[in-house]
């Protein structure tokens, strides 16, 4: 099942068919919705004494970000494509080692993102920073944790990325990823006690004036690192009351010689979740 954050509430999808959940439509009962280590069976419990509505009511325009008051963290270094590339933007500045210590390394790379603030939800404006000459995005599967570390369910996220400003000294990495509008989550939250197939697919498409200017995908098989392993890291000596938000690392990167423009279109499509479309702006 999955749940999305409206303007007018929180809707249910369930087997095609969706509910209306009334009392859950603000930041604090977010909150307290997605706090539940039993969400799954809390949905079901909710949507047996909810009335099917007569119509899909998702409509992009009312889609709003599916966070509270949850901070988003992220993992780098976790596909050998992003490896590679961190290996090859930062050469010039002696980090070439560096990444490769991180990628084979037991202690994952983690790193704070964003507040909901900084956030943006489908069909929402993401950013590029005005000091930046290469930026990218970086679709990555994305982690629902409830406050006692466990995984609730999956969205997608997309973590806007200055590779220059990176590449140019590691130590810049928080300037390199956390500025206004520099994630985007959504449309909404696949809920599901089980782990996502390792074949599940990662897509990603930006179009420029309506053309594509960039495609790439990649699969979870992919993925060096246990879900379940980088939430136990970021867990430890840590407290989320409002539980968090957990990206999981990029297998698909551009080209070098590629930046993204004002206006691009972006589409991450993940296996069994949905497409999150921002725009460049």
């Amino acid at each position: 099942m999955k749940i999305y954050l409206t303007n007018s509430g929180c809707i249910l999808e369930h087997e095609n068919n969706f509910y209306s959940l009334p009392d859950f439509w603000d930041t604090e009962s977010w909150d307290e919705l997605v706090t539940h280590d039993d969400l799954e069976q809390h949905l079901k419990d909710a949507m047996r004494n909810t009335s099917k509505l007569a119509a899909n009511p998702l409509n992009d325009s009312q889609l709003r970000a599916p966070i509270g008051n949850q901070e988003v963290w992220a993992a780098g270094v976790t596909y050998f494509r992003s490896r590679s590339a961190r290996m090859e933007e930062s050469k010039s500045a002696g980090g070439g080692d560096f990444y490769d210590r991180v990628y084979a390394a037991e202690r994952p790379e983690l790193f704070f993102k964003a507040t909901a603030s900084r956030v943006v939800g489908h069909n929402g404006k993401v950013a590029i920073r005005k000091d930046a000459s290469w930026s990218v995005p970086e679709p990555e599967l994305t982690l629902l944790v409830s406050p006692s570390g466990k995984i609730l369910g999956y969205t997608i996220g997309n973590d806007m990325s200055s590779r220059d400003i990176e590449g140019e000294n590691p130590l810049y990495l928080p300037q390199a990823k956390v500025y206004n509008r520099s994630c985007a989550l959504g449309p909404g939250i696949l809920v599901a006690s089980e782990p996502l197939s390792s074949s599940t697919g990662i897509q990603l498409e930006i179009l420029r004036a309506g053309k594509e200017a960039f495609s790439g995908s990649t699969t979870l098989a992919s993925l060096k690192r246990d879900p379940e392993s980088l939430v136990e890291y970021l867990y430890r000596d840590n407290v989320f009351p409002n539980g968090c938000f957990l990206l999981t690392g990029t297998g698909i990167v551009p080209p070098d010689s590629f930046t993204l423009n004002p206006g691009d279109e972006i589409r991450i499509s993940i296996d069994g979740i949905g497409t999150l479309v921002n725009f460049v702006g």
